[in-house]
């Protein structure tokens, strides 16, 4: 007598398998979108330090941003000092906007949360 598996045995492991990949592969790009919102909360947190460190260095006020409400670097012109020669962009690679900034006041905004509720995190001036 020949020991084999049968036809349906077969079927149900590879539906088991099939399973816990689908399974493993949900858990995974779960665990990157929280990662992604994880470095954009850092990047925004960085950015907001750079720019009091700006306000407490440079005359007590805050840069202006580049064209489009984007700030490119944080570099305080008198004392010469690079506080953040480069700023950091969203891990889509679309920069973080600065909303109604100018010399007194900012908020910069990561607007593509994608594993939280609110879709948006903001950081605003502490002065």
């Amino acid at each position: 007598m020949r020991k084999a598996f049968t036809l349906l045995e077969l079927l149900v492991v590879i539906g088991i398998i099939a399973i816990l990949v689908s399974l493993g592969t949900f858990s995974y790009s779960t665990a990157q979108k929280k990662a992604r919102d994880t470095k954009r909360r850092g990047d925004i947190k960085a950015i907001s330090n750079a720019l009091e460190q700006y306000y407490s260095i440079c005359g007590f006020q805050y840069p202006s941003p580049a064209s489009g409400n984007v700030f490119n670097a944080v570099i305080c012109e008198s004392p010469s000092i690079a506080i953040m020669p480069t700023v950091p962009l969203d891990p889509r690679t679309t920069p973080y906007i600065c909303q109604g900034c100018d010399s007194s006041t900012f908020q910069i905004c990561a607007n593509a949360m994608e594993a939280e509720a609110p879709t948006g995190f903001c950081q605003s001036n502490q002065q």
